[in-house]
């Protein structure tokens, strides 16, 4: 009997995937989904000051711990460890609703994080073990759809909701689907125990995490918060240095790293990773600032906003379930990945040269290519690093891939920020100087993307282990 056969025997396959996508669908939305009720937040529990925390506080445990859930997973399990995650992002979202002060509400939300390190990370894993190699790329092209649906759907479920119940809601709607995610994974999920038997490097998982965060608070205030030359800025980037030194030191003397350093000896990989974390820097930017355009350039309240976005969502999803079956029956991901980067580099020349003044039809035909552009490369990027790998390295090579695009999503962020914040100076505050501001912010997508064209043109021509 095969491998594969016995897995789908031994697990009610449909289920399983539904918990699982369930699961990344609550990781990816509560990173997006909590922007749009910050001033009905900040009007309750005050402390405006720190009310930016409610949404980094978030990014920062989900991006920092994603590493690790692939090499405690190989120890522990999937399932079990999928289930701890999922309880512990549900009591960090029932302890949002209940917080009554600014501080409150940013410890539950890291609590959350924490549990969404693994929502991010073990369902890519899971899936691809769930599935034969051959239909890896349909599967993974579902993921890609609910991480643009969540994505983008963010702002116009986190507006709805506050409108009607008040922003407590937002984190209270958590968890009848977390439990939902809780009870078919632990009914239907049944693999194999990869059978790692030593040591979790938890001394690699600090470090790793120092950094991640180091790197991070660099991206998001620099410029911004404190200028790129002050104290805490030099001294942030000393420690990412220092700890990143500390963690190659680390991970070439442990019996189980966190992240083998044999992994950048195969040509794929030392492609993927950084075109993973550049595509991630991409989806960040344009995810965040595409609902904002259509709100200060059209007017739109956040609803209106959220369904204007269709077009984007629609194509990425289309195209990201069409494109992963395709590809997987004929494991030739390379084309397809230096169309989608081509596809994406057209989207943001266009996006680029809108203005408030813009029809909106002529936005949703440049967001539909952007989309279309997404859709080929979300998941495919993390499929062909998956079919390098070799089993006994495939969970920390998938944790790798999607803790690297993970951790570019959330630098695009930062960093289109910090465009953003330059193109204003000197311009009136108001709607009418955002949407100036942000085609310009938008169009630095384009010479990013042409890169991404560059690096995925060194992948090999058929990344695929026999």
């Amino acid at each position: 009997m095969s491998t594969a056969l016995a897995r789908t025997k031994a697990a009610d396959v449909p289920l399983a995937t539904a918990g699982l996508l369930i699961g990344l669908l609550l990781s990816v939305l509560d990173q997006t989904v909590v922007a749009i009720a910050l001033p009905g937040i900040a009007a309750d529990l005050g402390g405006m000051d720190t009310i930016g925390w409610i949404v980094t506080s978030y990014m920062l445990a989900s991006t920092a711990t994603g590493a690790l859930y692939g090499r405690v997973s190989d120890r522990f399990g999937r399932r079990p460890v999928f289930l701890v995650a999922v309880a512990g992002f549900v009591a960090g979202s029932a302890l949002c609703g209940l917080a009554q002060t600014a501080p409150q509400l940013i410890a539950a939300r890291t609590l959350q994080g924490i549990g969404a390190g693994a929502l991010f990370v073990l369902p890519t894993i899971a899936l691809s073990e769930l599935y034969p190699q051959r239909l890896r790329g349909r599967v993974q092209g579902f993921t890609g759809g609910v991480f643009a649906l969540a994505g983008l759907g963010g702002p116009l479920v986190g507006g709805a909701i506050t409108d009607a119940w008040g922003w407590r809601w937002i984190f209270y709607v958590n968890l009848p689907l977390g439990l939902l995610a809780l009870a078919l994974a632990a009914y239907a999920l049944r693999l194999p125990r990869p059978g790692g038997d030593g040591k979790v490097d938890v001394a690699g998982a600090v470090l790793l995490a120092g950094a991640t965060v180091s790197l991070l608070l660099v991206a998001e205030w620099g410029g911004r918060t404190y200028a790129w030359n002050s104290g805490v800025i030099v001294a942030l980037a000393g420690t990412l240095v220092a700890l990143a030194v500390l963690f190659v030191w680390r991970e070439r003397r442990a019996s189980n790293p966190l992240l083998p350093l044999r992994l950048f000896a195969d040509r794929v990989l030392r492609v993927v990773l950084p075109a993973a974390a550049l595509l991630g820097a991409l989806l960040g930017g344009s995810i965040v600032y595409l609902p904002t355009f259509l709100q200060s350039a059209y007017g739109m309240g956040a609803t209106q906003a959220g369904l204007a976005l269709n077009p984007y969502v629609l194509t990425f999803m289309a195209v990201s379930s069409l494109a992963g079956a395709r590809i997987g029956a004929s494991g030739r991901f390379r084309p397809y990945l230096i169309a989608g980067a081509a596809i994406a580099v057209l989207g943001f020349v266009l996006l680029g040269r809108i203005t408030p003044g813009t029809p909106y039809v002529l936005f949703a035909a440049a967001i539909a290519v952007l989309g279309a552009g997404f859709g080929l490369l979300m998941q495919n990027v993390v499929v062909v690093a998956q079919n390098a790998a070799s089993p006994e390295d495939l969970a920390a090579t998938t944790s790798a891939v999607v803790s690297v695009r993970g951790l570019g999503l959330s630098l695009g962020v930062a960093l289109f920020g910090s465009l953003l914040a330059r193109e204003l100076r000197g311009r009136a505050p108001g709607p009418r100087a955002t949407a100036e501001a942000i085609p310009d912010v938008l169009f630095w997508g384009a010479p990013a993307a042409a890169a991404l064209v560059v690096l995925l043109a060194l992948l090999p021509g058929k990344a695929r282990r026999p």
